[in-house]
């Protein structure tokens, strides 16, 4: 099973610990805000994903399981 790394831009105030903790998966802006890449994550990159969303002060950085395509 695949996971995703996202941010929601609303509740993200830009203080960069996610490019910090995950620079393999996050660079910043500019301004200091994040960029990710949303490739899909596994192994050692997923665990430290998870670290980093958890220790993001605001929880905008997202682990996120990829849903299965839906059978029709």
């Amino acid at each position: 099973m695949s996971h995703r790394v996202s941010v929601n831009p609303i509740t993200c105030e830009a203080h960069g610990m996610c490019a910090e903790m995950l620079p393999e998966r996050v660079t910043l802006d500019e301004w200091g805000y994040p960029i990710v890449d949303e490739t899909p994550v596994s192994g050692a990159v997923l665990a430290h994903a998870m670290r980093a969303a958890r220790a993001c002060p605001t929880f905008a950085l997202l682990v996120e399981r990829e849903r299965a395509p839906s059978r029709r």
